[in-house]
């Protein structure tokens, strides 16, 4: 199945400037999800990261890796927010930042599922640019879910 913009946007609970995740490449519910994010100079952390060398945090590339984390597990539970489901992330181990990533870089995420425990999920994530990995380690991310209240 091919997703769409619309179909991450209404996976993920995220919104402009805090959604990193521009397109789903390919997904194995259960398994392993690429995604594709493309760092642009008119993101609101550069102004300040650095403004003569501009820089993407690794905390930002870990949120991002971590909100490739949520669609697999959307997609694998076939779920979404609207539901009254959500994942935050609960643990980064071993994360290694190997090189920048600068405006113009295309960003490709991985995640693979290693293991689900009630309803903690662990993965081991990596981005890589121009075939060359910038991060790696291992995003441990829980399954929260709430009663959904109607608005009036």
């Amino acid at each position: 199945m091919e997703y769409t913009t619309e179909d991450i946007l209404r996976l993920l609970p995220h919104r402009y400037p805090f959604i990193m995740v521009d397109k789903i490449l390919e997904v194995e519910p259960n398994v392993s999800i690429r995604a594709l994010k493309n760092v642009s100079f008119n993101e609101p952390q550069f102004t300040g990261h650095f403004p003569e060398h501009p820089i993407m945090p690794g905390v930002l590339m870990i949120e991002a890796m971590a909100q490739v984390c949520g669609l697999l597990g959307f997609i694998t539970l076939d779920s979404s927010p609207a539901a009254g489901v959500n994942y935050l992330l609960v643990g980064v181990d071993n994360m290694k930042v190997r090189r920048p990533v600068i405006p113009g870089d295309a960003l490709i995420m991985s995640a693979k599922i290693d293991s689900r425990r009630r309803s903690i999920w662990r993965y081991t994530v990596s981005a890589e640019v121009d075939g060359k990995r910038v991060i790696d380690g291992t995003l441990s991310v829980a399954e929260q879910h709430q009663t959904i209240v109607p608005t009036r």
